[in-house]
């Protein structure tokens, strides 16, 4: 079972790119440490919040809650969205239609 989705997936995954990246410590979940993470230059670190988007996707349609560092990312099937806990006061939305 995957992740049901009507819109393209670039689209998709450059909003959940920019939602995981609004974790604080989103890199934790590839196993990076601070001080690599703070090593990274510009790039670097988009392309890694990408593949991190991108294992994030693929594993909400195996596990609906995924931790994401002090975050978490939920699929909410029967809405047809993402949903994005950036901490305790905010959440961003990335809409599957």
């Amino acid at each position: 079972m995957g992740v049901r989705h009507g819109r393209a997936y670039g689209d998709i995954l450059r909003e959940l790119t920019e939602a995981v990246g609004g974790i604080e410590d989103s890199y934790r979940l590839c196993g990076m440490e601070a001080e690599e993470w703070a090593g990274l230059g510009e790039q670097e670190r988009r392309e890694t919040l990408e593949a991190i988007a991108d294992d994030v996707f693929y594993g909400l349609g195996a596990q609906p809650v995924i931790a994401v560092g002090a975050g978490k990312v939920v699929y909410h099937p029967k809405f047809h969205v993402i949903e994005v806990s950036i901490n305790n006061r905010e959440s961003r939305i990335v809409r599957l239609i």
